[in-house]
């Protein structure tokens, strides 16, 4: 069922035809080595998402071989340790029966935390490449930051400090868009952790940064939205 999960080789391929546009319009541009370092992180991605897929059998051995241990040691202590034997120790059957559940529940919690271990282990795995997914997401903003389409505007007056404006309407659209793609790109890349791994946690994780990204994509056409003239949105809208 191609359609009902994401496919790593197209969001990889998507990633590198993007890089290749990027270089064609821009080719000297900062954004078009922020592009490649996506490439690699979602080859990254997809080489983590497929062994977290995977069951992690030698910890499972461990896992049964402790559990069957427990188990044998307990039919041990059970064969010789009798209520006969502890009420010649002067225990009572109140204090035998509390001494016999306290055992089982610190015998199940262990049992669960054991259980439980892969997951953390994968989690833990997940939350660390998820990390780097926001890390480059702040540095796609980085590089629209300056990209103010209020330097089209016919009162403006540049200052000593301000940025150099070295891109055209058109340019500067492009730009934008791509930085856009990008921003959607991480997001999709982040969501393969997700369908790889199923813990609420990473998925809280992949979900804060789509919505990061969705939101400092918002932003960008914002600004996109603000490059075309006056007088054409004004056409556009009648």
């Amino acid at each position: 069922m191609p359609y009902r999960q994401l496919d790593p080789a197209r969001i990889i391929n998507t990633a590198i035809v993007l890089e290749r546009r990027i270089g064609e319009r821009f080719p000297d541009a900062g954004i078009r080595k922020v592009c490649g370092e996506l490439i690699n992180l979602a080859r990254d991605t997809r080489t983590e998402a497929d062994r977290l897929a995977q069951p992690i059998w030698w910890l499972r051995g461990l896992v049964a071989m402790v559990i069957v241990a427990g188990a044998l040691m307990f039919v041990f202590i059970g064969s010789f340790i009798t209520f006969d034997r502890i009420d010649r120790v002067g225990l009572g059957i109140v204090e035998q029966v509390e001494a016999s559940i306290n055992t089982l529940v610190l015998a199940g919690l262990g049992l669960f935390a054991l259980v439980r271990l892969e997951e953390r282990i994968k989690r833990r795995a997940a939350m660390k490449g998820l990390h780097g997914m926001r890390s480059l997401i702040h540095v796609i903003d980085m590089h629209q930051l300056t990209k103010d389409p209020i330097a089209f505007a016919s009162d403006f007056r540049p200052t000593a400090s301000s940025p150099k404006r070295v891109l055209g309407r058109t340019d500067l659209k492009r730009y934008l868009d791509y930085c856009s793609e990008m921003l959607s790109l991480t997001g999709k890349v982040a969501a393969l952790y997700a369908q790889a791994v199923n813990d609420r946690d990473v998925l809280e994780a992949v979900n804060d940064i789509e919505n990061l990204s969705t939101n400092l994509s918002r932003k960008i056409w914002q600004k996109i939205m603000l490059i075309e003239p006056e007088a054409l949105r004004r056409r556009r809208a009648a």
